[in-house]
């Protein structure tokens, strides 16, 4: 699907799943393809014909073999059953092909409509939210959304088809009977509503369980290497069972409530349609209705077929229940008002670099102080800036209000003279890199990590930015090159190759602002040599910002900025901060005694 389309679609599907009402957004959904679902609710009418027609065929053969009638006339009530039973396969067919295209059309669109939102939402939602627990909306609320469509569909049409004819025949030839099949129906409904409360609630709690130990399984894949250094396996398999055992008791009060539901259900319309088969004898043997004994069988047929259809439903609670609870969890995300604002602000076409802030001061929410408190600076484009400081100083985020993760909570930052808070940064980061202290790779070959997101860039384009990152020695000694696959996270190559990966896909972007979080902290000092030989190829000619532990990384900075507490406390070149014999001094003093004791 093309990018333009796929925007379309989605921002579509945002807007229609809106509301507490999920039943109604499920509607809106289906209704957006009118043309299939009109197609649909006629095959399905069509195919339907000999479910309520049938009886009629059968009361008209018994009564013609209870009063001697005419075989001819049986078998043409024979033809015309046989006929409509035939148009059942080519019409079911129809039904089938439209109906669930557009069922699949709408778990598509709703899948595109979350992956969209999840971009558009603020880094501070994705810090709070497990990515285990967004995964789940993605995929098992999308899927439970499209089973409840495809389940509940069928009956709902057929019971109504039923009704319909069963009202309609009934009318025609026992109009005095229509009183009993009334009673049928606001007994389902107050079934259905006494029901659907319970278990509504009840889906809920089994939801947020779910989510949970979604939550927790993917917190216990990504400690694996912790829990198994330290010995904790045992730790982390109760943490998981405790949450899976919230899931199971949760689960057993769900399928309790749902046992209740179809035992009720079931119980209620059978007794209702041996009611109106024990009525109809009845009026016959009194004579309180002239009714024929081929009339007592189609009466007795509807109203079966009508309690089957009701029951059917009832039973079907749980389903629609689950459903419509997953469609409360997609709506969660897609009405998520913390987005990172964007729409119909200033597109950027290029970037030079140049960077101001000015006062400028953030703080996290729940936070009692600023991380960040009133700091000025101005980055030239092309000048290195390194920050660097104690834990907790605001270096991390000075890079992520660079980037627009965050913004300022007073004072603004310039890019290129324009403020940031009214240009659409989307456009800026297509001029920006950045290289993390762990770079993430996908599943993919080396080939496709180094081109995310481009469109077919030239082959010598991308060599060359595995020659200038220093990876293409250990890329060409691979059994299949560049095309060889990395696997989940890059877990097929060490710690410095997927660094010079990243450095080669930074590379291939040719950025104008270059931010590198720690890029070099966690590699051994072979690894680390290679990166920063890359990196030096990288910061040519770009403004960057590095934030750096290790000061003896960031010596030929053009500045080094100093953070205490979110405040500026120093700033200059290497040589200048050591003869200040201020905190700079302080820290290079410690980190080289730590080298020297080592």
């Amino acid at each position: 699907m093309p990018a333009k389309a796929f925007s379309s679609t989605a921002t579509g599907t945002i807007r229609i799943v809106q509301g507490p009402r999920p039943a109604r957004s499920v509607l809106r959904l289906l209704a957006r393809r009118p043309g299939r679902i009109t197609v649909a609710l006629i095959a399905f009418a069509l195919k339907e014909i000999p479910l309520w027609f049938l009886p009629v065929v059968t009361a008209q053969i018994i009564d013609l073999v209870a009063t001697g009638g005419e075989v001819s006339t049986l078998l043409m009530w024979f033809g015309i059953a046989a006929v409509l039973l035939l148009q059942n396969y080519p019409n079911h067919i129809v039904y089938t092909r439209n109906f669930m295209t557009v069922v699949r059309d709408t778990g598509a669109d709703l899948r595109n409509a979350l992956a969209a939102r999840l971009q558009s939402l603020s880094i501070g939602y994705h810090t709070r939210m497990s990515s285990s627990i967004l995964q789940t909306k993605v995929v098992r609320d999308v899927e439970n959304v499209e089973l409840m469509l495809q389940q509940l569909t069928h009956p709902l049409l057929s019971s109504t088809m039923v009704l319909i004819g069963a009202i309609t025949m009934t009318a025609i030839a026992v109009p005095q009977f229509l009183p009993v099949y009334a009673l049928a129906v606001p007994i389902a409904l107050v079934l259905r509503w006494a029901l659907s409360r319970r278990s509504r609630a009840r889906n809920e709690v089994f939801r947020r369980e779910v989510e949970g130990f979604a939550a927790r399984v993917g917190e216990m894949a990504s400690l694996i290497p912790v829990t198994r250094a330290h010995g904790l396996e045992q730790t982390a398999v109760s943490r998981v069972s405790a949450s899976a055992d919230g899931v199971r008791r949760a689960g057993l009060h769900l399928d309790m409530l749902n046992g209740h539901v179809a035992s009720i259900s079931w119980v209620a319309m059978q007794l209702l349609g041996l009611g109106c088969l024990a009525l109809a004898g009845i009026f016959a043997l009194t004579g309180i209705l002239p009714i024929t004994p081929g009339e007592v069988v189609l009466l007795s047929s509807y109203f079966a077929l009508l309690t089957q259809g009701l029951t059917s439903l009832l039973m079907l609670i749980p389903v629609g229940a689950r459903g419509l609870e997953s469609m409360r969890s997609i709506s969660e995300v897609l009405q998520e008002p913390d987005l990172e604002q964007n729409a119909g602000k200033r597109p950027v076409d290029s970037v030079t670099g140049h960077v101001q802030l000015e006062k400028v001061s953030h703080r996290y929410v729940g936070a009692d102080e600023d991380a960040v408190h009133e700091v000025d600076l101005d980055i030239p484009a092309g000048q290195t800036v390194a920050f660097v400081g104690s834990s907790g100083s605001g270096k991390s985020t000075m890079l992520n209000l660079v980037l627009g993760f965050v913004r300022p909570t007073s004072g603004r930052i310039l890019l290129d003279s324009l403020d940031m808070q009214d240009v659409d940064m989307r456009t800026v980061r297509r001029s920006m890199s950045v290289v993390p202290q762990e770079s993430v790779l996908f599943e993919g070959s080396i080939r496709e990590n180094i081109a995310y997101g481009l469109e077919n860039p030239p082959e010598d384009r991308l060599r060359q930015a595995l020659i200038d990152s220093n990876a293409a020695e250990f890329v060409d000694r691979l059994p299949d090159g560049w095309d060889t696959v990395v696997g989940e996270r890059g877990a097929r190559l060490s710690g410095g190759q997927r660094q010079r990966l990243a450095i080669a896909r930074a590379l291939v972007r040719d950025p104008r602002i270059l931010l590198l979080d720690e890029a070099t902290s966690a590699l051994d000092p072979e690894s680390e040599g290679l990166v920063k030989d890359a990196l030096s190829r990288l910061m040519r000619g770009r403004t960057t910002l590095v934030v750096a532990h290790r000061l003896s990384t960031i010596r030929e900075a053009d500045r080094i900025v100093v953070l205490e507490h979110g405040r500026i406390v120093e700033q200059g070149d290497h040589a200048t901060l050591l003869a200040t014999e201020g905190r700079y001094t302080h820290l290079h003093a410690t980190q080289a005694g730590r080298r020297d004791g080592n």
